[in-house]
């Protein structure tokens, strides 16, 4: 994965797709596979799910991370989304279309349909969206399968409560927590997420274009967002954990290694090492941060004299770090004083 984030510098950036390192909790319900197979999860909803089931999306990331994560017992994780489904939707083709297939855990991800087709009359209720989600997890419990409750996300990703839809949906949510207060459910809080990840990333109020496409279904970004949510949502609810020691070391490493200009002064060095130093201070997602001057007697280094290694925990944290206004505040001061920048982003493997 090639990113370019320094002041017009250069850069090189090596990823492996989608590390959310998680691993999956042992489940004492068995359906005949060999012993060795993880749970079986069924993400269930609408075109948002639907799409992704696909190649690059959100539920295909998580069953790759998972996967990756326990490969002597990987989970079987199935997409289960049909475009414009709502809540009847769901109840009425959840026998063939997830309960027939023996699943662990069900993951409910509705509410925008139910929402959005108000528009045109074909929404859902708030007595039937309140009944219809209390049936789903009912029947997911009646065969010792586990449910979980995601809240809707957004429709059009400006400010909070200036799109038009956001005090009906924020409605909708409330009665997600509620019926997962009450049925003691685990809740995934997507819209919480949503809305508190556009607050900082979406300075510029953009109606799209930030977690989805048209104010609804996923852009790439959006994927690996909603990915990580439901992978940490899972795991807070004890339905995966973060797996043995050894599997979570595995952090993505940003390297970042300087040649400073000539016409810089030891002051000015020093001033951007402490500056960088500073942070992990500002910036949340940064997990750990180290660095160091060359020694090395090969004398490979290309004038690359200061090295820096920055730890996330995720490719969705290094990506909010990018454009945070500390890291954006650190570039502007270094910019000037800097001849040469490599950036290696890399998962470390224990």
């Amino acid at each position: 994965m090639v990113h370019l984030s320094w002041f017009g510098v250069w850069s090189v950036c090596l990823g492996v797709a989608v590390g959310l390192a998680m691993s999956v909790v042992s489940t004492s319900v068995s359906h005949g596979e060999e012993p060795s197979r993880g749970p079986r999860i069924v993400f269930l909803g609408d075109s948002i799910t639907e799409a992704g089931a696909g190649p690059h999306g959100y539920v295909t990331l998580a069953r790759q991370a998972l996967a990756a994560a326990t490969p002597a017992a990987p989970p079987e994780v199935i997409g289960a989304g049909i475009s414009g489904n709502r809540v009847p939707d769901l109840l009425a083709r959840l026998d063939r279309d997830v309960l027939a297939r023996k699943p662990d855990v069900v993951v409910i991800y509705i509410g925008i349909n139910d929402v959005w087709h108000s528009q045109n009359g074909r929404g859902t209720p708030k007595e039937e969206f309140e009944k219809g989600l209390r049936t789903l997890v009912d029947k997911i419990r009646g065969i010792g399968a586990k449910a979980v409750l995601c809240t809707p996300t957004v429709i059009g990703e400006k400010k909070a409560g200036t799109n038009p839809l956001d005090s009906m949906l924020d409605e909708y949510a409330d009665i997600t927590r509620g019926v997962a207060a009450d049925m003691k459910a685990p809740l995934i809080d997507l819209r919480k997420a949503c809305v508190a990840h556009l607050a900082e990333h979406n300075k510029a109020d953009a109606k799209e274009g930030i977690l989805t496409t048209d104010g609804v279904h996923l852009t790439p970004a959006g994927d690996k967002f909603l990915a990580t949510q439901m992978v940490e949502g899972l795991t807070a609810a004890g339905l995966v954990s973060a797996g043995t020691p050894q599997e979570t070391e595995k952090m993505l490493r940003h390297v970042v290694m300087f040649k400073f200009k000539e016409t810089s002064t030891e002051a000015d060095v020093a001033r951007i090492v402490k500056a960088f130093g500073a942070l992990p201070e500002r910036i949340k997602e940064i997990k750990g941060f180290e660095w160091g001057t060359d020694n090395s007697p090969e004398g490979l280094q290309q004038g690359l004299t200061h090295c820096f290694f920055v730890t996330f925990a995720s490719e969705a944290d290094r990506d909010a770090y990018l454009p945070h206004p500390a890291h954006k505040e650190f570039v502007d001061l270094v910019g000037p004083h800097v001849e040469k920048v490599t950036v290696v982003d890399y998962w470390a493997k224990p």
